[in-house]
């Protein structure tokens, strides 16, 4: 390796952040403005590799597992998650960060949002990447409120085809079909939690999904939802609905993705988040 070569190299760090009840492992890789990535139920720190490759150039970027997934400590009888939101801001503190944006995948949408919400205006721009986090789709408006239980029944006998095929739900058909390499790949970071008893977690999460959609405006920060057309795990309307009630947020849509765009369509993906966040970089955060 050259010196040219070694500047070229994002630098990176690991630890542990202790809790009262646990340990939380994080990544810190590259230098620039902050940007924390919290997972889904499907993975861990390892889920955002292609997210971290390429923004850590000009970011730095905070990786985590949420607590009761590997590499943090175990919890026994599975983690709760209404301490997510503490974790996070526990994280964030403890790296110093100021003017942070946090990127959240599914499950990390229950991090995010209620530390967003207990924090106003302390978050420069938050994505909410196939998740409505603690806001219940079956609260939003009309049209899309409609759509819901037709969706639920259809995507519920999608999953049980799809496992029945040996494909990963929250990766779908198509990344099976088109990527087996990357399907591979997500299921094998799945794995790393295969002692996780992810239906009670699942429970949990469902029981805690209680917010009105115009609740998330008290976050007092930009908000873009990045909804997949083909997800069967998030209804990929109820974002459509979500921001009608929520001043200043928006939706984008990817079309030919499941429920992890993020991995499936990742330059995709990486692009409308980084226009998103270069928008709102210079800009002062709400009053």
């Amino acid at each position: 390796m050259t010196d040219r070569d070694h500047l070229l190299t994002p630098p990176r760090r690991i630890g542990m952040l202790d809790r009262p009840d646990c340990r939380i492992h994080y990544e810190v890789t590259g230098t620039g403005p902050a940007i924390v990535f919290a997972h889904g139920l499907g993975g861990n720190h390892l889920s955002w590799w292609q997210q971290v490759a390429h923004f850590s150039p000009r970011h730095t970027c905070v990786t985590f597992s949420h607590r009761g997934f590997a590499p943090s400590s175990a919890i026994e009888g599975g983690p709760q998650p209404r301490d997510y939101a503490a974790d996070l801001g526990a994280l964030i503190d403890h790296l110093s960060l100021a003017d942070v944006s946090i990127v959240a995948q599914s499950m990390g949408g229950w991090s995010a949002v209620e530390h967003a919400i207990a924090r106003p205006g302390t978050v420069r721009a938050l994505v909410l990447a196939a998740t409505t986090g603690t806001i219940d789709p079956r609260r939003i408006a009309e049209p899309e409120r409609s759509r819901f239980e037709p969706w639920l029944a259809a995507s519920t006998a999608r999953r049980t085809q799809w496992r029945e095929q040996g494909i990963h739900p929250a990766a779908g058909a198509r990344m099976a079909a088109e990527q087996p390499g990357l399907h591979l790949l997500y299921r094998h970071i799945d794995e790393m939690n295969r002692a996780l008893d992810k239906e009670a977690l699942r429970a949990r999460l469902s029981a805690l999904r209680v917010r009105e959609p115009a609740e998330l405006a008290a976050a007092r920060c930009p908000v873009l939802f990045i909804s997949n057309d083909e997800d069967v795990q998030m209804p990929p309307f109820a974002a459509d609905a979500i921001v009608r009630a929520v001043p200043g947020a928006r939706v984008v849509h990817i079309a030919d993705a499941g429920h992890s765009a993020y991995f499936e369509r990742a330059s995709t993906f990486n692009r409308i988040v980084e226009e998103f966040l270069a928008a709102h970089e210079d800009s002062h955060l709400p009053s």
